[in-house]
């Protein structure tokens, strides 16, 4: 399961990325929560950073899980907070069913790398 710790660290990236940006279009086009709005952002982009260097404890999927708790939770402060946590919270749970797939077949015996030639 060491790959599926880089997809999840690369989509905890993107993630990040895509919540900075929220302050760049709801400066523009919205409410983006005053001074309060602003740090929660930030705190939400820092927090998902760090949280890359965790993922290979076994309470990652949970720390990831309140991550998109906490974004969707901040979307009625920032409303664009709460369209990306939805988003994103497909992904992760796309991500989180193909990861229960690989598993089911790994301990099956079904991947291709673990038949014999």
């Amino acid at each position: 399961m060491k790959g599926f710790r880089g997809v999840m660290a690369a989509t905890l990236i993107l993630e990040a990325m895509v919540t900075l940006l929220t302050l760049l279009v709801t400066s523009k086009f919205g409410s983006n929560g005053g001074p309060l709005g602003v740090v929660v952002v930030l705190v939400l982009a820092a927090a998902m950073v760090v949280a890359c260097r965790y993922l290979s404890r076994p309470w990652a999927i949970k720390l990831v899980i309140g991550l998109q708790v906490l974004l969707l939770l901040s979307g009625f402060l920032v409303i664009a907070l709460a369209v990306l946590a939805l988003l994103f919270g497909l992904v992760w749970f796309a991500l989180l069913m193909m990861r229960r797939d690989v598993a089911r077949r790994m301990a099956a015996g079904q991947l291709p790398s673990q038949q014999q030639p």
